[in-house]
C-alpha cells in the first residue's frame, strides 16, 4: 500500500465526524471552508452552524445586510471573510441563478475562492480531480518527502502544488484531500506530531533524520505594524456613543467607539491636549476612568488599546459617530476587545 493509500486508510479508521463533510452540497461546502481559513475546527463550528441556521441557501446569504454578516462573524478575525462572502453569494445568484457551482473553472472566478478553496469545493462535492494543497497538506507532504523549499515562496508553492497532483487518487479525489488535510490537522501536527503511532513513519524523511521541527519551511516576510489606539467611552442617557468605521483599514465597515490612533503610547495629560481632542471634546474633560492598556494581535498588527471613559465640556458629532441605546449594542458587529469591554463595563 502506498503512501496516500495508507492515509486514506487511517482516515476511514480516525476521521472526525464533522458536519460539512455528510454532504455534497457546495453551498455548505463553501461556508466551512471560508469559515475554517486561518481558524480551527472547535472554534470555527459554532459559526458554521449559525451562518448555515440563518442563511439555508446561498440565496438567503445573498440577500442579507453586510451589518448582520459581520455580526455573525464577530470574534472570528479577518473579516474581510466575511464581507467577501457576500459578494461570492450575490455573484452565484446573479451569475448561476443561486445554484452554488462545483467546477473549479467556475469557482475559481468567483470573489473571495483562490485555488484552494475552488480545488476543496471541487473535490469535495463533484468529486472533481483537483488536488488540494493547505497549511496541513504542505506540512504533511514537506515532512515525509523531506522538502526544504519554503512553502510561501513561489518555487514552493508550485513544488508542492505538483506533488500534490502527483499523488492524488484519481478516482476518489475528494477522499484522497480529506484524509490528507485530517492527518495533518489530527496526527501530523506543527507541535509534538504523534510519529509514534504514525502508519508512514517508515518512508516518513523528517521521521528518519529527526527534522519534524524543521519542517516545513516558511519564509519570514511579515512586518508587524504597531498601533496605539486611545478609545473614549461616552455614555449620555443610557446610550453610548459609536462610530462606523470606513473600508479602508481593519475592521472595515465594523463599528466601535470615537477613538485617536498616536504613534506611540502617550500620557492622558498629552492626549487631552492634541488639537483633534480638544476639536471632538472641548479643552476642559472630565476623565472618569481609564483603563488598563491591552495588547490585540493581529496578523500583522500588534495594537495598543485603551478605553478612556470621558464626560466632555462640548461634543462635536462626526459624520460617522452616532449615539445608540446601550442595550443595542448586540446588533452591531464590534471588533472582539471594543465588544468584551463594553460588554464587561455594563454587564451586558
Amino acid at each position: 500500500m502506498n503512501f496516500a493509500d495508507e492515509l486514506v486508510q487511517w482516515y476511514l479508521n480516525n476521521k472526525r465526524d464533522l458536519p460539512w463533510r455528510n454532504t455534497t452540497d457546495a453551498y455548505v461546502i463553501w461556508l466551512s471552508e471560508i469559515i475554517l481559513q486561518q481558524t480551527r475546527v472547535e472554534q470555527g463550528r459554532p459559526y458554521f452552524h449559525r451562518f448555515l441556521d440563518k442563511y439555508p441557501t446561498v440565496s438567503e446569504f445573498a440577500v442579507a445586510d453586510e451589518d448582520d454578516i459581520l455580526k455573525l462573524w464577530q470574534g472570528l478575525g479577518y473579516y474581510s471573510r466575511g464581507r467577501n462572502m457576500l459578494k461570492t453569494a450575490r455573484e452565484v445568484v446573479e451569475l448561476y441563478n443561486g445554484a452554488f457551482p462545483q467546477q473549479y473553472n467556475n469557482l475559481i472566478k468567483l470573489k473571495g475562492i483562490g485555488e484552494y478553496t475552488a480545488s476543496a469545493i471541487a473535490s469535495f462535492s463533484a468529486n472533481e480531480a483537483k488536488a488540494v494543497v493547505d497549511g496541513n497538506v504542505y506540512r504533511v507532504l514537506a515532512r515525509y518527502f523531506g522538502i526544504n523549499e519554503p512553502i510561501n515562496s513561489n518555487k514552493g508553492k508550485k513544488d508542492f502544488q505538483a506533488i500534490a497532483n502527483e499523488i492524488l487518487n484519481h478516482n476518489h479525489p475528494g477522499l484522497h484531500n480529506q484524509a490528507m488535510m485530517e492527518f495533518g490537522a489530527m496526527l501530523c501536527k506543527p507541535k509534538n506530531p504523534a510519529c509514534g503511532i504514525c502508519p508512514v513513519n517508515t518512508g516518513c524523511f523528517a521521521f528518519k533524520h529527526n527534522a519534524t521541527a524543521a519542517l516545513p519551511v516558511k519564509l519570514k516576510t511579515v512586518k508587524v505594524r504597531e498601533r496605539f489606539f486611545n478609545y473614549f467611552l461616552i455614555i449620555n442617557n443610557e446610550e453610548i456613543l459609536l462610530k462606523k468605521r470606513d473600508e479602508k483599514d481593519i475592521w472595515a465597515n465594523m463599528y466601535d467607539l470615537p477613538m485617536i490612533e498616536t504613534n506611540q503610547l502617550i500620557s492622558l495629560n498629552s492626549i487631552v491636549v492634541m488639537p483633534e481632542t480638544i476639536a471632538y471634546f472641548g479643552n476642559a474633560i472630565d476623565i472618569q476612568d481609564v483603563s488598563p492598556v491591552y495588547k490585540h494581535i493581529l496578523t500583522h498588527q500588534r495594537l495598543y488599546v485603551r478605553f478612556i471613559t470621558i464626560q466632555p465640556q462640548v461634543l462635536k458629532i462626526q459624520q460617522n459617530w452616532f449615539f445608540t441605546g446601550v442595550k443595542n449594542i448586540e446588533k452591531f458587529a464590534l471588533p472582539k476587545i471594543v465588544f468584551i469591554f463594553i460588554k464587561n463595563i455594563f454587564n451586558l
